[in-house]
């Protein structure tokens, strides 16, 4: 059993707002879905905290998309296979490149203000360069693309009649058919969803449910990822039964800024595409004997540079500098980054920038189609949550919110067809709490929160061996077992309901990582360090952690 629920049904009284779709997420890919499937249908939008926290909101960089002469489709396609290593699905890139242009004009006309061209640039956008790229192509809004996206989606949303934000709900589990014992084949029923406002479990009946939750970043100690970011999604869909693809593949951002009041914060990759370079103690470029793009290398290259460099000094950091750029042009490329060092006493202007690498972005997931079709009918993935082959074994920069974009446009489009097919809402079992009462001592739930991080930072990182991840793997099921008594023993809590996602989905990357004899991408074994000769996804289905 993977939730709790009665004989008894749910009652939905009339002034309640009833849904055809339920979307779980709000940041890029949650937003735009629910955007325009309200055209067509009532959407309910659950979040966990408030609307604007998440992932995107803290997206620096921008979206990669070929809008330059000088670009093109092939060069961007080029760019995103060689930084996959091999695991992307050619079709499913193209795909992608090929629609960014049309996304990002939307995006346009919703509002969002990208930054353009000084000097007479005749309003054609100020394009970034990143590592892996060969051209520049990423539309930024300064250095808070995130936020000037989620301002956007969000007013718009808001204005819809169609739709409904709800705020600090927090998914626990999707109600399926089979969980229910209900003939034919699985599908998606609806979710159980806990009010942060009431502390009550609520039953929520809805024909598709659309998972964009983002990804796992805080599985691990360091990471530029919010708090939000536990890996509620991908938890949810392999307990109710879907198979998930390439947990092992979390990449680790090279340049997080090394600071006790500052632990979370991304030194966005923008800035080695203007100049930055990755240097240790002595200033040094020690990037170029791994690989002769140095700064630029593809983020998977970078991060084990980096990582073998603090190894071998027992330096507790590297830096990055671009005080070559000078005052003028940083704070007026990169204001916010800039503004945030000099309160923390860093000035880039004329100080390297003590960085370290962290765990920034999962490019596993759940296995879906670009219109977000998951195994389980019903059910989309959208963006990060998703798997689609588009960044196979490392993520190209600022291909995450280009392919969230793509999904939420291509699902919605499919929509019609997709509900055309699916059965009325119906009612569906309360949450039954049995025996369960309030949790005496919450230390617990601190405690393994810790322990799983830890660990994982410790045995799971940027360099694995098949010795670490055993003894991961085996603190892990101990860990496992305690939380799950812990959840059916007291009343759920969002911290221990994230607890429980964090530590599945540091069991699904864990066994991932074991199944992979090779070293691809982001996975980097010791043991293991040749490639093998066919390139093939770890597939974990259900049951099997």
């Amino acid at each position: 059993m993977t939730g709790r629920c009665s004989d008894q049904l749910s009652y939905r009284p009339s002034q309640e707002f009833t849904a055809e779709v339920v979307v779980v997420g709000s940041g890029i890919g949650g937003l735009s879905f629910a955007l325009k499937a309200s055209r067509q249908a009532r959407v309910l939008l659950l979040t966990k905290k408030n609307a604007a926290e998440s992932n995107t909101n803290y997206a620096q960089g921008g979206i990669a998309c070929v809008t330059s002469e000088e670009d093109s489709v092939e060069l961007h396609v080029r760019d995103t296979l060689a930084a996959g290593a091999g695991l992307c699905r050619e079709e499913v890139v193209r795909q992608v490149v090929r629609d960014g242009p049309a996304r990002v004009a939307e995006l346009v006309e919703l509002g969002v203000r990208f930054t353009e061209r000084e000097n007479g640039g005749g309003n054609l956008p100020d394009l970034g360069k990143e590592a892996g790229h060969s051209k520049r192509r990423v539309l930024h809004a300064g250095d808070i693309t995130g936020k000037e996206l989620e301002r956007a989606l969000l007013s718009a949303v808001r204005a819809s009649p169609n739709i409904r934000v709800r705020e600090d709900m927090v998914a626990i589990d999707l109600i399926t058919s089979k969980k229910l014992k209900k003939k034919g084949p699985d599908r998606v029923l609806g979710l159980y969803a806990l009010d942060g406002a009431t502390h009550r479990v609520e039953a929520i009946p809805a024909p598709m449910v659309v998972l964009a939750t983002g990804g796992c970043g805080k599985c691990y100690l360091y990471t530029t990822n919010p708090a939000i970011a536990t890996g509620d999604g991908v938890a949810m869909a392999y307990r109710a039964g879907v198979s998930i693809a390439n947990m092992e593949f979390v990449q680790f951002h090279p340049t997080c800024l090394f600071h006790p009041a500052a632990p979370t914060f991304l030194i966005s990759e923008a800035l080695r595409g203007e100049g930055g370079v990755v240097v240790d103690g002595q200033g040094r470029d020690f990037t170029r004997k791994t690989d002769p793009r140095g700064s630029l290398a593809p983020r998977d290259i970078l991060a084990r540079a980096i990582d073998e460099e603090m190894k071998e000094s027992g330096a507790a950091c590297v830096f990055l500098d671009i005080r070559s750029r000078g005052t003028e042009f940083l704070e007026r490329r990169f204001p916010a980054i800039t503004s945030t060092l000099r309160g923390l006493g860093i000035d880039p202007a004329h100080q390297p920038i003590p960085v370290v690498p962290a765990a920034h972005y999962q490019c596993g997931g759940i296995p879906a189609a670009l219109d977000g079709t998951t195994q389980l009918a019903g059910l989309l993935a959208l963006g990060e949550v998703s798997c689609t082959g588009l960044h196979g074994a490392n993520r190209l920069a600022s291909n995450s919110l280009l392919e969230a974009l793509v999904m939420a446009h291509r699902a919605a489009e499919s929509l019609p067809a997709k509900l055309a097919r699916l059965p009325k809402p119906m009612t569906v079992p309360k949450w039954k709490e049995g025996k369960a009462h309030d949790a005496d001592e919450l230390v617990v739930i601190t405690h393994n929160w810790k322990e799983i991080r830890q660990l994982m930072w410790d045995y799971v990182g940027i360099a694995r061996t098949q010795k670490r991840l055993l003894r991961a793997q085996s603190r892990l099921r101990l860990l496992q077992q305690e939380v799950q008594e812990f959840y059916w023993d007291f009343r759920v809590t969002a911290d221990l309901l994230e607890l429980r996602n964090l530590a599945l989905c540091a069991a699904l990357i864990v066994e991932s990582a074991l199944r992979r004899h090779e070293s691809r991408g982001l996975n980097a074994n010791a043991d293991y360090p040749r490639l093998q000769r066919r390139a093939e996804d770890t597939l974990l289905r259900p049951g099997e952690i």
